[in-house]
């Protein structure tokens, strides 16, 4: 019954692994954001101070070193609300913590050893986790802005060659549009009106979108707040270029989805299915009342 349990949850959790992975194949990356309970700031900050309260109930945080970059890979997700380095630390070892007590509880019903190699590598897996949904976050607020970014710039550009200062333009334009990209323009002229220096505001909007045509982007407002240079062709050429590396990442994405979806189909949703069939024989083969009867 054992070997039918465990090929029953193995089965499932590649299933479930696969219809993620094809769906995200298929959508082109739409399902690359956090989960509900990390996107409300009440419920989130509800569950960040359990977790920290009982990661410092251990001591959990005081030994937890978090990495160099985290809060820039935060930035770069969009500040979730209510998660802070300290709170994202207390997410992780809570993470890590439930991994081990669902691999405890899985493996009393293992085999020889893999029940214990399942308890070993349930708590690195559980602690990473959280990080694999921070990365998708930033690669879906990138590719967001990259879509809006072309059309923006356009309009920047319009608005900057009939006079209107850059970043009054930067404001102007971003009340026509929605998404990360308009709100982050709309955050650099609220900081900028508050009195924080030009430099400094810019520097932090690519800091929240680490994507290469954004710095230029930054790099040319810079340019042209120090030394006074005409934006309006330099916007012309940089929509250009957004829209033809827009084009050809549209391009490569398409290429790689058929051979990504071939691949999830055969090693993993087919296995997923082979895995059940096999726990249902399993299932029945070590029921009571099967044998032979002479």
């Amino acid at each position: 019954m054992n070997v039918a349990v465990l090929a029953a949850g193995a089965g499932g959790a590649l299933a479930a692994f696969g219809a993620i992975e094809l769906a995200s194949a298929t959508l082109g990356g739409r399902l690359t954001r956090l989960p509900r309970w990390l996107r409300t700031e009440r419920s989130s900050r509800g569950m960040v101070a359990r977790l920290a309260s009982g990661a410092a109930t251990f001591g959990l945080q005081r030994r937890l070193v978090p990495p160099e970059n985290l809060r820039e890979r935060l930035s770069a997700a969009g500040d979730p609300p209510g998660l802070g380095v300290r709170e994202w630390m207390a997410i992780k070892a809570g993470c890590g913590a439930g991994a081990v007590l669902l691999a405890a509880s899985v493996a009393t019903r293992g085999p020889g050893r893999l029940g214990l190699l399942l308890t070993l590598a349930a708590p690195p897996a559980g602690f990473v986790l959280p990080d694999f949904w921070l990365s998708r976050l930033i690669r879906a607020r990138l590719e967001e802005a990259r879509r809006h970014l072309p059309d923006m710039l356009d309009l920047l550009r319009v608005t900057v060659e009939a006079g209107v200062p850059p970043l009054r333009g930067v404001i102007q334009v971003s009340t026509h549009f929605e998404g990360v990209l308009a709100a982050e323009w709309k955050r650099l002229a609220a900081s900028v009106s508050l009195g924080e220096p030009q430099d400094v505001a810019l520097a932090r909007l690519a800091q929240r979108l680490p994507a290469e045509e954004v710095r230029t982007f930054v790099d040319s407002l810079t340019r042209a707040g120090h030394h006074g240079l005409p934006l309006g062709k330099t916007l012309a050429a940089q929509a250009a270029r957004a829209r033809h590396a827009r084009r050809h990442e549209i391009r490569e994405r398409a290429a790689r989805a058929g051979p990504k979806i071939q691949l999830v189909v055969a090693l993993v949703l087919v296995p997923s299915v082979l895995l059940m069939v096999a726990a249902v024989l399993a299932s029945e083969l070590v029921s009571p009342g099967i044998g032979l009867s002479y």
